[in-house]
């Protein structure tokens, strides 16, 4: 057994839970920071239940859960290269990106809240800082869903009714008429094409 501490091995430690023999999580990340997409999809096997898990517990919903995650996957894929090992684990890396999303779904629903709950003692007159918020949001779609042509016809049907339509992967098998494990091939392949699309950094 490596007698090397998990900062300098990048594995997860004992208490994160890793088996004897578990896959080295710290290599495989560093691997999908130059590009690896094997190595990208191994981690989301090892990793995407477990961050699925904590998802569920910040957000406490189900199919926002599954939405965050697959955030949390696209980031993680996006900012692999950044990971320092000096720093903790992969997997601690991995399930703070996941948590710094659930929370951050936690606070953008009670936002909407409050603001739902503001506008019923406003007049019927534009809000300006409204508008402009809401021009942002549609451009983001907007650039999503340009993104979304340079994916297979497959991958974009999965991708769009996770990503985009808020349905759990079970969901997306169902509707699809498809095993589940295909299904999430599908979303997790069309998640590293939609974010090689987008261009955002290796």
């Amino acid at each position: 057994m490596d007698h090397r501490g998990p900062a300098e091995t990048g594995a997860p430690s004992p208490e994160d839970g890793a088996p004897v023999g578990a896959p080295d999580l710290g290599d495989l990340l560093r691997r999908a920071g130059r590009g690896d997409e094997q190595a990208f999809a191994r981690l989301y096997d090892l990793v995407a239940a477990r961050a699925y898990g904590l998802a569920v517990r910040v957000v406490r919903d189900r199919a926002q859960a599954e939405e965050v995650t697959q955030e949390a996957f696209l980031e993680i894929w996006r900012t692999a290269s950044r990971y320092d090992p000096d720093r903790g684990s992969a997997l601690s890396w991995m399930l703070t990106i996941t948590h710094r999303r659930a929370v951050d779904r936690v606070r953008s629903a009670e936002a909407a809240t409050r603001r739902d709950l503001t506008y019923q003692h406003q007049n019927q007159s534009v809000d300006h800082d409204a508008t402009a918020e809401a021009v942002q949001a549609s451009l983001d779609a907007h650039r999503v869903r340009s993104a979304m042509a340079a994916l297979t016809e497959v991958q974009r049907e999965a991708v769009s009714l996770a990503y985009l339509g808020g349905y759990t992967h079970t969901e997306v098998a169902t509707m699809l008429d498809l095993p589940v494990g295909t299904a999430k091939t599908r979303i997790r392949d069309g998640l590293i094409r939609l974010r090689d699309a987008m261009g955002v950094g290796s």
